[in-house]
Order: structure tokens, then C-alpha cells, then sequence
């Protein structure tokens, strides 16, 4: 695609993405791969100087919004860069490029007019945690709408794009919402040209109400000033219609029946919060981001409850007398809203277990057991340890304190009997030795000394004794 013009160096265009009165939106490429959006301003710089109202003004406001990226958060665009065009000195901001539909889109053919209760759900929880980022650090977005708000096919997140009105100043803001701003979702004080946190909190509602609904508060029906100003005096005087009506009948013809009637059983707390946003003074609505995301938290955890619509049609009431005025339902109310808190809590699950390291597998051979058990077991043999060694240590003892008594002597009453034995005898003078004295003293060697021979004819008094 051939340049429209060139935006800075570095920096191809590639061509218009949107364009209108508050400014256009241009694909731009850097060196290689690298895409992104970026935002012209409507409102020419002639010169880059302190002296140029415009260009100062301009340059306060980028300074706002680099506050915005010190802390990332998925569902606000990432501001790159800012800068004046070499070509046209328009003011220039470039944001990355989100790969995916926006709200507006979404809600056109071929996708149906509204979208679940389930997913508008979602997108007020992402859209109030993207305004209590910005609003966190004191920035106002000002132009918050359906084609502002980006589905990023690659995260699953909703995006908070284009803060080019952030970069205006009060002066050319007031300018381009009067000729050209999206009224349908401005709030009653920017038509005086104030910007407030409550106008973003506003505008939010609006964002809800159409997704619920299939279309806005008070639409736009042509481009001319007196259509402009039915929908201003709308948002300043004229009551909301019914939210719920409308959904009924924006109910997609091929949604099955049983489909169409839990659609229609839309959170009363859900209900609650867009009515608040939606609050014509800006002092009865949420005062910012913040206290927006924190009611929303507490209203989806302690919220039960589902407001139905009635309807004339038999076959959308599902032949329900119940469902044909406004009432509150109790038991298929409370498991939807609980089913959709569940799946909210399964996806931080995963996205918990993605970030996570992942941990080895455990060995199909190994046994695992309790602590409490292991504790037990190890005392167990501890104290098993301790008796055996008790026994092996006494029992050693006993036996180095007993002594062995030697068998090798004999008392002197077998001595006279013994002498007439033939062979060797034991030296009477050494058979006195009592028993107690040889427990106490080591013996001496025994002496031995040859018997002389007797005459077998010569009988011994002994023997002859013995007889």
C-alpha cells in the first residue's frame, strides 16, 4: 500500500485504519515485523515550541499517559510513542496494534445482536479493571465506546484502545465532541464539556447496556444535528428504556427456546451496576475506575438472583406463567451465576498453572506415605536400636567380670589312694594346695617323678588295707 503521507522516521504508514472527527487511526510499521496504531490528532502544531498553546497542551497530556504503561495491564493498549508528523505537523500518538474485532463488530452480522449474559459479564470485568488502571493514575480516558474496545484474538482479553481525546486539551476536547464525538455514549456533563472519572464511568454503562440490550440508551438514527441533539437532550432528561425488554426482543431467532429463557434471566446485580453508571449526576454515580471494580468483585460474589422479563410471546415464556412478569428466580438463577463464577475460577486456575514450573513426574514405583507415619516408623526403629544396644553393652560386662577357674588341680583326700597307682603320681607336698588358693594364685608347673617299680609278688600294706 503507497504512503498517504509520512508520519515520523522510522515509522511507514501503512495505510487508514479509522477515521473521524476526533482524529484518524493509521496502521503503522516500524524497521521489520513490528505493527502498530497509530492516533493523529485533528488539531495541527505549527511549531515545537513552549510558546505554541497547542503543542504544550499536547505535551502534558502524553506525559499523563506514560503513567499508564509504568504498570502493564492486559486490557489497556500499550502506548509506544508520541510525536508531531513530518508531513502536516499533526500530533501524533502510536499504540500497539491489537489483532482482533472490537465490540462494535461483534455485535453486527454475522454475529448476533447481544451478547450472552456469560460474556458481558466478562467484558465488565476486564473494561472495570482497565479503567481502574487508568484511572488509578489520574487518567481520564474521555472516549470510551464500543469501537474503543478491541477483542484480542491472541490473550482472550478485551483491550482499552485510542486515548487520543486524553491528549487533547479542555479546549479542543469541548470542540470535537460538539461536532464530532460519538454522543450515543457520552455522558450529560461532556456536553458542557467537563471531563470527569464519572464520564468514563458513564460511558461504561453504556458500553453494558448494549451489549445487553442489542443497542444503545438512545440511539443515533442519522448524522444530522437534529438527531445529534434527540440523543444529548436523551441522555440529559429522558428516562432509560427497559434493558430487558429490548433483549427480548433482539433475541436471535435461531437461539433454541430453552436457550432464550436463560438468556433472559440476566443477574439483578448486573442490572443494578449499569443503572448506576447510567445515572444522570455524576455525583450519584461510581466515583471512578476503583470503586467501579470494587463493587463489581463484591456484586458477582455476594449477588443471587436473576431478573426475568415478561413477554406475550408463549414460546419465549416456554409456557411459563412465571416468566411473564418481572420477578426474581431463584434456584436456576443462583447455579447459572454459580457456574460462571466456577468457570471464571478455572480459567485463573489454568492461567495459574500456566505460569507455574512445571514439576516432574512422580515414579509409578514409589510409595508415598504420611509424615505422621514416616515419624512413627523412624522412632520405631530408633528404639529398637537403643535396646539392642543396651543388652549388647551390659551382657559384655558380665562376662569380662567372670573369671574361668582352672580344672587342672586336684585336693590331697584322693592322694593316698592314688599313690599305689602305677605310672606317675602328683607330688604330695603340692596336693595341699586348697581350691581357694588356686582360684586366687596361677598354679605352679606340676613336678612330675618316676615311680619306682614294685614287686607284683610283694603285697603293699595299702593294698593289703584295701582288701
Amino acid at each position: 500500500m503507497s504512503k498517504v503521507f509520512t508520519i515520523t522516521e522510522g515509522l511507514e504508514n501503512m495505510g487508514a485504519l479509522r477515521t473521524g472527527g476526533q482524529g484518524s487511526v493509521y496502521k503503522g510499521r516500524r524497521f521489520g515485523p513490528i505493527i502498530s496504531a497509530v492516533k493523529l490528532l485533528p488539531t495541527p502544531v505549527h511549531t515545537e515550541s513552549a510558546d505554541d498553546k497547542n503543542f504544550k497542551s499536547f505535551q502534558n497530556e502524553v506525559e499523563k499517559l506514560k503513567k499508564v504503561n509504568e504498570e502493564p495491564n492486559p486490557n489497556v493498549v500499550k502506548i509506544l510513542n508520541s510525536g508531531i508528523t513530518e508531513s502536516g505537523s499533526f500530533p501524533f500518538i502510536e499504540m500497539e496494534f491489537i489483532d482482533g474485532p472490537d465490540l462494535e463488530d461483534l455485535l453486527k452480522a454475522p454475529h448476533d445482536r447481544i451478547f450472552s449474559v456469560k460474556e458481558v459479564v466478562r467484558v465488565a470485568d476486564h473494561l472495570a479493571n482497565a479503567l481502574a488502571h487508568c484511572h488509578k493514575v489520574g487518567v481520564k480516558h474521555g472516549d470510551i465506546k464500543s469501537n474503543n474496545v478491541k477483542y484480542n484474538v491472541h490473550t482472550g482479553n478485551y483491550v482499552l484502545l485510542d486515548f487520543g481525546l486524553s491528549a487533547m486539551s479542555d479546549e479542543q476536547r469541548r470542540t470535537s465532541i460538539r461536532h464530532a464525538g460519538a454522543i450515543e455514549f457520552m455522558a450529560p456533563e461532556q456536553s458542557e464539556g467537563q471531563l470527569l472519572f464519572a464520564t468514563d464511568i458513564y460511558s461504561y454503562g453504556v458500553i453494558l447496556f448494549e451489549l445487553l440490550a442489542g443497542q444503545v440508551p438512545f440511539p443515533l438514527t442519522d448524522n444530522g444535528q437534529k438527531s445529534r441533539n434527540e440523543v444529548l437532550l436523551g441522555h440529559l432528561e429522558m428516562v432509560l428504556p427497559d434493558i430487558l425488554e429490548l433483549r427480548a426482543a433482539n433475541m436471535p431467532a435461531e437461539w433454541t427456546e430453552d436457550k432464550k429463557w436463560l438468556e433472559m434471566q440476566v443477574p439483578a446485580w448486573l442490572l443494578k451496576v449499569i443503572n448506576n453508571c447510567l445515572e444522570k449526576n455524576p455525583e450519584n454515580r461510581y466515583a471512578d475506575g476503583m470503586v467501579l471494580q470494587e463493587a463489581l468483585l463484591q456484586s458477582n460474589v455476594t449477588g443471587s438472583g436473576s431478573t426475568a422479563v415478561g413477554s406475550d410471546n408463549p414460546a419465549l415464556n416456554n409456557g411459563n406463567p412465571a416468566v411473564s412478569t418481572l420477578n426474581t428466580i431463584a434456584d436456576p438463577v443462583n447455579s447459572s451465576l454459580l457456574q460462571m463464577e466456577n468457570d471464571r475460577l478455572q480459567n485463573l486456575v489454568l492461567q495459574y498453572q500456566e505460569a507455574a514450573p512445571t514439576l516432574p513426574e512422580k515414579d509409578a514405583d514409589v510409595i508415598v506415605i504420611p509424615k505422621s507415619v514416616f515419624y512413627m516408623l523412624l522412632i520405631a526403629v530408633l528404639l529398637i536400636i537403643g535396646l539392642l544396644s543396651y543388652f549388647l553393652i551390659f551382657s559384655g560386662k558380665e562376662q569380662v567380670a567372670k573369671k574361668v577357674v582352672p580344672t587342672g588341680t586336684v585336693s590331697g583326700i584322693d592322694s593316698a589312694a592314688n599313690d599305689g597307682r602305677r605310672g606317675y603320681s602328683w607330688d604330695k607336698n603340692k596336693d595341699s594346695v586348697t581350691v581357694d588358693t588356686v582360684a586366687t594364685e596361677v598354679p605352679k608347673p606340676v613336678q612330675l617323678k618316676p615311680v619306682p617299680p614294685v614287686d607284683s609278688n610283694v603285697m603293699d600294706v595299702d593294698t593289703l588295707l584295701n582288701f
